[in-house]
């Protein structure tokens, strides 16, 4: 039974087949701590790699995202402020947090996006800086650069057109509120196509400049403000479903409506009785059209006036509508003249010249009744 039990150890020493035993399990035990230690350094590897690896992605991402600060970064850069010289920059529509870092990094604004991005994650009111153009500081402190365009103080000039105003009108008034010289904004309409101007205008703007309140940027241009305004108009036709076709003389005929209108309620009427006089081949008779030919206010009008050929727009001596927009008309009477009231009007005459008041008629008795009225007013008035 003795075969059960490990030999003494001198016969361990002695037998070769023990000693080549022993060696071998020795060899096997050293090869295993090689391969732990070969596991370990892949181990270590892998794990520094994903660890870097996770910083960019992680640092890409959040670079994305306004308020959302990088735990692995570095403390970000930042300006003591107050800042320097002052710089223009320009906040471009739907910019997140770090596009406005990167925008005033670049201009010298602020020292880091990281600090730009942190200073607005802390400001509640950082999500609604609107876009625009801005005079901040150079190497301005990052919270104060956020706080600077919450503010929402921008560089812009704002222009007014009102209803009714002609091209020169128009020009005349963006010329005196802005920075854009008056030669730019005339060379301008000389190249129709750089402002979107229609082939139905036949290169004249005249009621294609939309009456209406414009922000002007400092880095627009009379080509910028003019293409706006002429966008303004196509957009207007469009949303009253006005075909390309007749997108001209719905603008003369609401052209007309607004210079011979002075309530909102007469427009609708006023563009009836146009009609009406148009489909029975009467001629319009418009004072302000036969004024506008001869470049001068309806209150130079005389009856020589009226009574020349040589003009144009001479509606009583031309049938038909003039050859082109008198103004530049308001929605107001753009709808009205896609949607005019219905009825059998074929005059109309102002029977109070201080408020404008003005009556319509079917018939031409009635009209000289609404004549006389006019009469006695201007006697009781003169």
């Amino acid at each position: 039974m003795t075969d059960l039990f490990d030999p003494p150890i001198a016969q361990q020493a002695a037998s070769p087949s023990r000693s080549r035993s022993a060696a071998s399990r020795r060899a096997a035990a050293k090869r295993r701590r090689r391969r732990r230690q070969r596991s370990a350094f892949v181990l270590v590897l892998v794990l520094a790699i994903v660890g870097v690896g996770g910083y960019f992605v992680f640092d890409r991402v959040s670079d994305g995202l306004s308020g959302f600060t990088n735990p692995f970064a570095d403390e970000a850069e930042d300006y003591p402020g107050p800042g320097g010289d002052a710089v223009t920059v320009e906040i471009p529509e739907g910019a997140t947090g770090a596009d406005m870092g990167a925008v005033l990094q670049e201009a010298g604004v602020v020292a880091s996006i990281q600090a730009f991005t942190d200073a607005f994650s802390e400001n509640p009111a950082a999500a609604g800086i609107q876009p625009g153009t801005y005079e901040l500081r150079l190497e301005m402190k990052a919270s104060d650069a956020v706080s600077r365009l919450v503010s929402g103080e921008k560089i812009e000039t704002t222009v007014t057109i009102p209803e009714g105003f002609t091209v020169a009108q128009v020009l005349d008034r963006v010329a005196s509120v802005t920075t854009i010289p008056l030669d730019e904004l005339e060379a301008a309409l000389e190249s129709p196509k750089s402002v979107g101007l229609p082939a139905v205008a036949d290169g004249n703007a005249e009621g294609w400049l939309f009456p209406k309140t414009y922000t002007v940027q400092p880095k627009d241009d009379a080509t910028t403000l003019l293409s706006a305004m002429i966008a303004q108009t196509k957009s207007e036709l469009e949303s009253l479903g006005v075909a390309k076709g007749d997108w001209q003389e719905t603008l003369i005929k609401a052209s007309l409506v607004e210079r011979e209108a002075k309530y909102a309620p007469d427009r609708p009427t006023m563009a009836r009785a146009i009609e009406n006089r148009l489909e029975r081949g009467q001629r319009l008779e418009i004072d302000a059209a036969v004024a506008y030919g001869l470049g001068i206010s309806g209150t130079e009008l005389t009856r020589d006036h009226t009574r020349d050929p040589s003009n144009p727009y001479n509606t009583y001596q031309h049938a038909g509508l003039p050859p082109g927009p008198i103004a530049n008309p308001g929605a107001a009477s753009v709808e009205a003249v896609v949607n005019p009231a219905d009825g059998d009007w074929l005059f109309w005459t102002a029977v109070n010249l201080d408020t404008g008041e003005t009556k319509f008629a079917e018939t031409y008795d009635e009209h000289l009744r609404n004549v006389d009225e006019l009469r006695a007013w201007q006697e009781a008035n003169s």
